[in-house]
């Protein structure tokens, strides 16, 4: 196949076009959307992303499938790290010009910091070209013909190793799940157990955004004070899994409320989820959701009965320990009196608020931990994929 002739010469750079909306409510990139089907406009075979400035020699090369809430934040780190260049987005059936819109402009994490330029079917975004197609199936997508490596899954739809093996048919090396799994494929929480990633598979869940906002404060406390049974309730914003005003769902009667207005409670594998990536709470730990009319920012209450007693500050002592030294990024702390919003865009997995906690006696305890449910939690994705390039190639060198 002919290259495009675009390669060969500098990217133009036209003004964007941008359509002006009042509210836009919903999930635009739904699973629905990627569910198989016939291909959609827009899939070029032989486009080759390009970037304007100096290029890392060892950059990862990475794709997007799905440009949904998760998608689009992914999009962002990766554009603004030297470690990253985004190739191809495959996006259910936004079309180029609604894509730049929504990568542009977010209610949460503001306007991005850059230039966001549309130009055909392709984005340039920060004067890299990063290619848009519209596939519903993806062995239509073409990662391989597009160079794309490392491969962020963040449809919902393929998260079996079974369903994502398409990707790799269609030319990616690796597929990373921006979400739990739905069968036994490797889960990995950065910062808890990234060692466990050793180069043995294709596929690796970046587990959910509540289990990387608990997994790291549960692996400090129990790494120290031995963790024996725990109760853990996440007081999480509402999601676009939700409804505005209240609607139907016969499988969740409580969370076809409005999510607009109401406290819900709800369920969350993420507790138990947590004994994926450290084995020693297994059967010690579960929990339940409260889902409340908040945009973004989540917190953990974790309650928890330890084998080696301890005082609060000796717990708080610990985690600032853990948290300025191998769990530095991943696991925060903090001794200010904040609330939600002041974790928004906040790029740590898991923040302990040493204010807010409680201990009736030395083996009693209650830890809270807050979490933006959607930044946090991309970072992470980003630094999973990029993890295993790093080992990918140490192996591959070996």
């Amino acid at each position: 196949t002919n290259p495009d002739p675009r390669l060969s010469a500098p990217s133009p750079e036209p003004k964007m076009r941008t359509t002006l909306a009042i509210f836009a409510v919903g999930a635009v990139a739904s699973a629905s959307a990627f569910a198989p089907g016939p291909a959609l406009g827009g899939v070029m075979t032989a486009r080759k992303a390009t970037a304007v400035g100096p290029v890392m020699a060892d950059q990862v090369k990475c794709g997007i499938n799905g440009f949904g809430r998760i998608g689009r934040l992914v999009a962002r780190i990766m554009v603004k790290d030297p470690e990253c260049k985004l190739i191809h987005v495959n996006a259910g059936s936004a079309t180029p010009d609604y894509m730049a819109y929504q990568f542009k402009y977010d209610s949460i994490h503001g306007r991005f910091d850059g230039s966001v330029v549309v130009d055909g079917d392709d984005l340039i975004l920060d004067g890299q070209r990063v290619i848009t197609t519209r596939a519903r199936d993806p062995k239509d997508i073409g990662w391989g013909k597009t160079g794309v490596e490392y491969l962020c899954e963040s449809t919902g739809v393929f998260l079996t190793e079974e369903k994502a093996q398409a990707h790799i048919d269609g030319g990616a090396k690796k597929v990373i799940f921006s979400a739990p799994a739905k069968d036994d494929a490797l889960t990995v929480v950065m910062g808890v157990n990234a060692d466990e990633y050793k180069g043995q598979t294709d596929f690796v869940s970046c587990a959910s955004c509540t289990t990387n906002g608990l997994a790291p404060l549960v692996k400090c406390i129990n790494d120290k004070f031995v963790i024996e049974e725990g109760l853990m309730t996440t007081i999480h914003a509402m999601t676009a899994t939700q409804a505005v005003v209240d609607s139907s769902s016969r499988k969740d009667w409580r969370g076809g409320r409005a999510a607009s207005g109401n406290i819900i409670p709800s369920s969350t594998g993420a507790a138990k989820a947590v004994a994926k990536v450290i084995p020693a709470i297994k059967g010690k730990l579960t929990g339940m959701a409260f889902r409340v009319p908040t945009i973004d920012v989540s917190v953990v209450d974790l309650v928890v009965r330890i084998k080696n007693g301890a005082s609060y500050e000796e717990i708080c002592a610990e985690v600032k320990r853990r948290s300025e030294g191998d769990m530095k990024g991943f696991l925060g702390y903090c001794d200010e009196p904040l609330v939600s919003t002041d974790f928004e865009s906040w790029p740590v997995s898991s923040t302990f608020d040493a204010e807010a906690g409680i201990s009736l006696n030395p083996n009693f305890v209650k830890l809270v931990a807050w979490y933006d449910n959607e930044w946090g939690y991309s970072c992470r994705v980003k630094d999973l994929m990029v993890h295993m390039a790093k080992i990918d190639a140490a192996v591959k060198k070996a």
